[in-house]
């Protein structure tokens, strides 16, 4: 299945880290934050979720996704997330952590998935899925109790989930989190301040630079400390 993998090239052995996104979304973007986070020493999976459907981009974008292009990009992805079912998503992660694994680039170890918007929520199947393999979980402006709150409870991974503020209520985090609490995991669960549904996407008008960088101060720490662990 196609996908693209991400490295710098330095001496000491990597940890491996699967960045979680559907590049049919905002392809350019995910390869250059990709590539930045390579740059801190991590072994970078990006797969093409929708492969089913045809090499990348499996729609037509514009350079810069405005408001006016939202619903029609919307109407167009949609078929292909519903066709994203919960059997297909785990069946495609067992093939990407298996692909991980088997890098000679990438040291021994647990990994960290990460995703944005849908691939959020995909990113927190996998972690549930493989509490043994799956050491830390970012997910940003993402549906991940899409599931239902219960299906946070399989988690084992440190966690971080930063919601864009027009994505989820003071109500609705509280819940949320009430499930992080009883799954037992160490974890941070935020609204990002004034921040909208893909905020860290800088090719649209949802961007919000004070939230991409939010992002990082949250994401690297995550990833050194759980990483570290084993």
């Amino acid at each position: 299945m196609p996908r693209h993998a991400h490295s710098e090239s330095r001496k000491e052995s990597r940890r491996p880290a699967t960045y979680r996104a559907p590049r049919s979304g905002s392809g350019g973007v995910i390869g250059v934050t990709a590539t930045e986070l390579a740059g801190h020493g991590y072994y970078v999976l990006v797969p093409n979720f929708f492969y089913r459907e045809g090499p990348t981009p499996v729609i037509d974008l514009p350079g810069h996704i405005g408001e006016a292009d939202r619903s029609a990009l919307v109407a167009g992805l949609m078929p292909l997330i519903k066709d994203l079912t919960p059997e297909r998503v785990l069946r495609d992660a067992d093939a990407y952590l298996g692909f991980l694994t088997s890098r000679p680039e990438v040291g021994a170890g647990p990994v960290a998935v990460t995703g944005y918007c849908i691939g959020g929520l995909l990113a927190t199947r996998t972690a549930a899925a493989h509490p043994g393999q799956v050491a830390a979980l970012a997910a940003f402006h993402a549906p991940v109790a899409a599931d239902g709150p219960e299906s946070l409870l399989r988690l084992t991974a440190d966690v971080h989930f930063g919601h864009a503020a027009t994505d989820i209520t003071p109500e609705a985090l509280g819940e949320l989190n009430r499930s992080l609490d009883a799954a037992g995991v160490d974890y941070t669960s935020e609204i990002y301040p004034g921040t909208v549904h893909g905020f860290t996407m800088s090719d649209t008008d949802a961007f919000a630079p004070a939230g991409l960088r939010l992002h990082w101060d949250r994401l690297l720490p995550l990833l050194t400390g759980s990483l570290a662990k084993d």
